[in-house]
């Protein structure tokens, strides 16, 4: 493995602490600032609000910066919104420093994504990316319980400041481990712009909105279904999310080599995979003994879909991949909203703590149909792929074959 992706997954570490760390840290920030706890709810948004903003922005402002120049950049963005959050005399500076840390994740991810392709060969490429990715799953398991541990005991404003040292560590690990990668002298915005409005690029994008909505209407009530559905008491909630990035880690570990392997399929057996555990999470999550063994299942088949989803955009993109690549986690930002909302308007209807988890199936079923759609799509318009043609002295030959050997 190049030590390049290590520098990549340490930066992926913090960017995945300091996404995730605000869920934890929502009733101290409240007590500390006088606000209420669904006011500060809002410091979630705003995060998500500036990973949708920046990753097409700022993308497409350094369509022209040499790639580990534009990775330095995006990640002293980060470790800057960082110190305005951990120095925020207020709630309003407060969100506008979660709004700033927020705008560098779309496109540091789709920079990232295109390096790491690009430092292994190409039959390698999804475990590369992978790997990167795997830095934002250790986050779950390992920087946010440590670092919320942290903010209960020392206050929050000491969390960012050691999220902030995480991302001066990235910056000195990107300058010293990751090679110069030159932009394509033929690239450009108005290529990038193109390469996004290509169908199979906007079909995946559309993916990722659907298929990953259904993994965040149950994981953003996780901890509430710990102790009102599970049975176990409030120090258990760190330990089952713990057990969910555990599971996360375990899918981004899987599906490096099968996206290698056959993308399309990874795809839709993830998704299909996750379509049926959110599909039996209200019975098993009853189960004392099958709940934590249901959590770490849908870690693992929701983040299945994430490699396979950023290659297949990667690769529809062509050689204009970055714009699309960093949109793609605009759409999972989307997802992240919009499954948390859908989830969250269930429970208020009255149908139960359980409920998020048949609203995600349904999400994650129609992220498999258009998925599908796509596959189909993509095999139109490149037919002939197994037809066989006739030649004059009547030798059958695929027109996939060799030029030599038709």
């Amino acid at each position: 493995m190049p030590l390049a992706l290590l520098a990549l997954a340490v930066s992926a570490f913090g960017i995945g602490t300091t996404e995730f760390v605000m869920m934890g840290l929502l009733p101290n920030v409240a007590d500390d600032l006088g606000t209420s706890v669904p006011t500060a709810g809002h410091l979630v948004s705003a995060y998500a609000i500036g990973v949708v903003v920046g990753a097409p922005l700022l993308t497409a402002v350094g369509s022209r910066i040499p790639r580990k120049r534009m990775l330095l950049l995006l990640m002293a963005l980060f470790t800057v919104g960082n110190l305005a959050s951990a120095f925020a005399p207020g709630f309003g500076w407060l969100l506008g420093g979660r709004f700033l840390a927020g705008l560098p994740h779309g496109a540091f991810f789709g920079v990232g994504a295109v390096v790491a392709a690009r430092l292994v060969p190409e039959g390698r490429r999804a475990r590369a990316v992978a790997t990167m990715f795997l830095g934002l799953t250790v986050a779950n398991i390992v920087g946010v319980p440590a670092a919320t541990l942290l903010g209960q005991h020392l206050g929050w404003r000491a969390t960012f400041l050691v999220v902030a040292a995480i991302g001066l560590c990235a910056v000195a690990a990107l300058a010293r481990l990751v090679p110069q990668v030159p932009v394509d002298a033929h690239q450009g915005l108005g290529r990038e712009l193109r390469a996004l409005g290509d169908r199979q690029v906007l079909l995946g994008l559309l993916t990722a909105v659907f298929g990953f909505a259904g993994v965040f209407a149950v994981y953003s009530y996780l901890s509430a279904m710990t102790t009102e559905v599970m049975g176990f008491g409030e120090s258990a909630v760190t330990p089952v999310l713990a057990l969910f990035g555990i599971g996360m880690t375990l899918g981004a570990l899987a599906a490096g080599p099968l996206t290698d392997r056959a993308p399309r399929p990874t795809l839709y057996g993830s998704l299909g995979a996750l379509a049926v555990v959110l599909a039996v999470f209200p019975f098993a999550v009853q189960v004392r003994w099958a709940a934590p063994v249901l959590v770490v299942l849908l870690g693992a088949v929701g983040f299945m879909t994430t490699t396979p989803l950023q290659m297949l955009v990667m690769n529809k993109a062509k050689d204009a991949p970055t714009l699309a690549s960093a949109s793609n986690h605009s759409a999972f930002n989307l997802a992240n909203a919009g499954g948390a909302w859908l989830g969250g308007a269930a429970i208020a209807a009255g149908w139960g703590w359980t409920s998020p988890a048949p609203v995600g199936a349904a999400l994650a079923v129609a992220g498999l149909a258009v998925a599908v759609t796509a596959g189909l799509l993509d095999r139109e318009r490149t037919p002939g792929a197994s037809r066989v043609v006739a030649r004059a002295d009547a030798r059958p030959v695929r027109d996939d074959a060799p030029a030599d050997a038709r």
